[in-house]
């Protein structure tokens, strides 16, 4: 279990440090393509910090060693009852990667494993996964940042932090006063009319998120999201992943088909992996976009 110890700095600004912390690399876990809000920064001096707005605040997470993590802008409340859920920290990646590991029986998968030690699934909010992904369509990642920082400063409530201004990411209830037109302008392009789809739907519940979260059945989920107009496989296991806790989930794009090719031609078992197989993915993937082409 690990432990958790709360200081404060001369400024005021409240932070926890949490020691014997196992298997987590914030640089893998934010720079995976996994997470659009957050970037390396460099304001407390230690090795390694990502800082970010996630849930109405901005945090910043900082490592100088892999079984420590140091929270800014933290309260050990808000550890347990936000950052250590939102992190995974409360699941055993160990047991996981042993499940991986068993069920392909791959030397790829092995090295994939090893070389992405570190990276945890992201809890994130259901909402902003559902609107980030549509984003996320046909674009490149610092794209991706660039639309959604915009549409957080123009829709989203300020977060002011060491004296500069952050903003939360917007409501669905708050998006869907938007028009068309004014989401195009913040150059999301063809993507401006599925978000004001996606308002629209969830706003009138055609598309009900914590029905979605609460459905057993996996299939039902992704049918209930492809009801938004422009989300179709790929998108709606992308935000089911990352904003649903559907570990589930695989999502297959350009590079992890290209994984799926190269490392498993004869295909790999998704059924036999069961809720390991989004973990799987990001491991794969992870491995083939950053490691292995870089």
């Amino acid at each position: 279990m690990e432990e958790i110890r709360e200081h404060t700095l001369e400024n005021g600004i409240k932070y926890v440090v949490v020691t014997n912390i196992p298997r987590l690399d914030i640089f893998k876990a934010f720079d995976c393509g996994q997470c659009f809000r957050f970037d390396e920064v460099s304001l407390f001096g230690n090795k390694c910090e990502f800082g970010g707005v996630a849930f109405g605040r901005y945090v910043v997470f900082a490592q100088n060693k892999s079984d420590e993590l140091i929270i800014y802008n933290s309260t050990s409340d808000d550890y347990f009852n936000i950052w250590r859920s939102f992190l995974s920290l409360d699941v055993d990646y160990d047991i996981i990667d042993k499940t991986i590991s068993e069920v392909t029986k791959s030397e790829h998968m092995n090295k994939a494993i090893e070389c992405s030690q570190g990276i945890r699934i992201l809890r994130q909010d259901s909402w902003e996964a559902v609107c980030s992904f549509i984003i996320s369509q046909n674009n490149n990642i610092p794209r991706i940042k660039k639309i959604i920082a915009s549409l957080c400063e123009k829709y989203g409530e300020r977060i002011c932090f060491l004296d500069k201004t952050y903003y939360s990411f917007p409501s669905c209830q708050v998006l869907s006063q938007a028009t068309e037109a004014e989401i195009f302008e913040l150059k999301t392009g063809f993507r401006a009319k599925y978000i004001v789809d996606a308002c629209a739907k969830i706003k009138n519940e055609t598309v009900c998120l914590d029905r979605i979260k609460n459905e057993a059945d996996f299939e039902k989920c992704v049918a209930e999201l492809c009801l938004i107009k422009g989300i179709g496989l790929k998108v709606a296991s992308c935000a089911l992943l990352f904003g649903f806790e559907r570990t589930e989930a695989f999502p297959i794009d350009v590079w992890m088909k290209r994984a799926l090719e190269k490392y498993f031609p004869k295909g790999i078992d998704l059924g036999a992996l069961g809720k390991t197989a989004g973990i799987a993915q990001q491991y794969l993937f992870y491995y083939e976009k950053y490691i292995q082409s870089s």
